[in-house]
């Protein structure tokens, strides 16, 4: 497993809001991770990246990174897209994506550039123009791509499909797909069950912090408790 998560416990203030948690993300895998508002999926995204105190221990590609503060997590290639994209309005497009890489080169930096624009060719258009006059899908394209330009080893993506209308919603997990390398590993939190798990090798179901299922996306997509309760079947 390129991350293994073991016995992860958060709280916010004298409440629990991860109980135990243990997961694991492979090389090259797309896991994604559902369940209601407020199950604790952005908790323990944000656990994660090392934003979020907890207890319990993280392993990241064989080494224990349960103390490593966020900057260093970024460092070896755990990089999180925010809920809610985010984006520095003021600033352009191409200014936005340049501070996702501002620990590389500026040579690597063109490579990356090109890269994103390759992959979003929208920006590529707008690339002098300031964030905050993107369209939400443009902007999450823009998030997606800062991140990027990081070159992540493990991609956390969290509701990258909120407030998108649908045409948008299907481009932007055709692009979650196309993230899925054998370099990069991508996990996913996403308030659409039936999306992630369409796309997703293997899932998890997040309930008040506790994870309650787990199982292949196709596997969960068909579970009828899933069903029942995730995807109004």
């Amino acid at each position: 497993m390129m991350l293994q998560v073991q016995g992860l416990e958060a709280r916010y203030g004298r409440i629990p809001a991860l109980k135990g948690i243990e997961l694991g993300v492979g090389a090259g895998e797309l896991v994604a991770l559902v369940g209601a508002n407020g199950a604790g999926k952005t908790t323990l995204l944000r656990a994660i990246s090392g934003v979020l105190g907890v207890s319990g221990k993280l392993v990241f590609e064989n080494e224990d990174i349960s103390l490593a503060p966020a900057e260093e997590r970024v460092r070896i290639g755990i990089v999180q897209v925010p809920e809610g994209r985010q984006v520095f309005g003021p600033l352009s497009v191409e200014d936005n994506l340049r501070l996702g890489a501002y620990r590389r080169g500026r040579g690597a930096i063109r490579t990356s550039l090109e890269r994103v624009y390759g992959m979003f060719p929208a920006l590529a258009e707008r690339r002098a123009h300031a964030a905050g006059t993107l369209s939400g899908g443009q902007q999450q394209m823009l998030a997606i791509g800062r991140a990027l330009m990081a070159q992540p080893r493990l991609l956390l993506l969290d509701e990258p499909s909120m407030g998108l209308a649908p045409r948008l919603v299907a481009e932007i997990f055709a692009c979650v797909q196309a993230l899925r390398s054998a370099d990069t590993a991508v996990l996913l939190v996403e308030q659409n069950a039936r999306a992630a798990l369409g796309i997703a090798d293997r899932a998890y179901v997040l309930e008040t912090g506790r994870i309650v299922l787990s199982g292949t996306g196709a596997a969960l997509l068909a579970d009828e408790s899933v069903r029942s309760a995730y995807l109004g079947l």
